[in-house]
């Protein structure tokens, strides 16, 4: 019952936004005034689940639980709880999630009990009053105190961070380190324009390949096809002895070989994370207790998976080349 998209790809690696809501308002994410669907528009943890299990029944190995922030959804482990009985029988490889780190102290133990063996956070910059500046409403030692959490807990932490210019770029090296010293990869990605902010992406975008050159001036790098299962290629930094990826939407896309499909916390499937069509399963998902229109609905969806997304980032019209924020879909 493998999931194979018109160019051949093997779709084996769900990732599911369980809430579009937020603890943080980070700038190149979210206006700061976002306006959140209501509760009453969310698939229950209960249809959550049914959802995750026909698409693992149909080749799923991977499930990534996102938001917005998924640990700040209403009895989140309850979810996970669930679907940790697919790690048990075997039929899933990982469940893992992305978090800002805000609510690990709360989680992390729960998160290991029930077979998350690996978790990234999303972290910017290590200074506090950057950290809180482009986060709006964060604590940098709130997530400092998460990771800590989640390492005591056996966690393996990867670290993601969006590059901007002008914010971060110089402070890199010092992440780098910092991230390596403590065990943990570490992720730079490019921004990508989703969502109207009230920032200018223009100003923001900095090319991996400018970023690269610059770490490379005090670190060897060297490229190595370790993977994860997402998009990003990876570097050994030989002075730390530690992984750095790159994930590069803009300046050099990964279309080629993706693997993933994102579903939204409303049932809807999103083929692509550039591109807007998109699937409704959430009306086959109520329509009938048997799960064979559910199954027709994904198989059409994935047959519309289109061979890559159109990211630009325009300084003439400034406008998002998709219309929905990253917390809609998950990033």
């Amino acid at each position: 019952m493998d999931m194979i998209d018109p160019f051949g790809r093997h779709i084996s690696y769900l990732r599911i936004s369980v809430t579009d809501r937020c603890d943080f308002r980070c700038v190149y994410c979210m206006a700061e005034d976002m306006a959140f669907l209501p509760r009453k528009d969310l698939l229950s943890l209960e249809e959550l689940d049914r959802l995750c299990t026909v698409f693992i029944e149909k080749g799923v190995r991977k499930l990534r639980l996102t938001g917005g922030e998924p640990l700040v959804r209403k009895n989140i482990m309850h979810l996970v709880r669930e679907l940790s009985r697919h790690l048990k029988s075997g039929a899933l490889e990982e469940l893992t999630l992305t978090t800002n780190g805000s609510q690990l102290s709360r989680f992390a133990g729960e998160l290991a009990d029930a077979g998350v063996r690996r978790i990234n956070v999303s972290l910017d910059t290590l200074d506090p009053e950057k950290f809180h500046a482009i986060t709006r409403w964060g604590h940098v030692d709130k997530v400092m105190a998460g990771i800590d959490a989640a390492q005591a807990a056996g966690l393996k932490v990867k670290i993601n961070a969006v590059a901007l210019r002008g914010f971060n770029d110089i402070e890199m090296p010092d992440m780098l380190r910092w991230a390596h010293g403590r065990g943990m990869d570490m992720t730079v990605i490019e921004t990508m324009p989703m969502g109207e902010i009230e920032a200018d992406r223009t100003d923001q975008y900095l090319p991996l390949s400018v970023l690269r050159a610059q770490l490379e001036r005090q670190f060897t790098l060297t490229d190595i096809p370790f993977k994860t299962g997402g998009p990003a290629r990876y570097v050994e930094v030989a002075e730390t002895g530690g992984r750095l990826g790159f994930i590069t939407p803009m300046t050099h896309n990964f279309c080629e070989s993706c693997n993933r499909v994102r579903l939204t916390c409303t049932g809807t499937l999103y083929m692509c994370l550039g591109q807007d069509d998109a699937a409704d399963l959430r009306a086959p998902l109520r329509a009938s207790e048997g799960n064979e229109l559910l199954s027709a609905a994904i198989d059409e969806a994935i047959g519309r998976k289109p061979k890559g997304h159109d990211f630009i980032i325009d300084r003439r019209t400034k406008r998002p080349s998709v219309s929905r924020h990253m917390s809609v879909t998950g990033g």
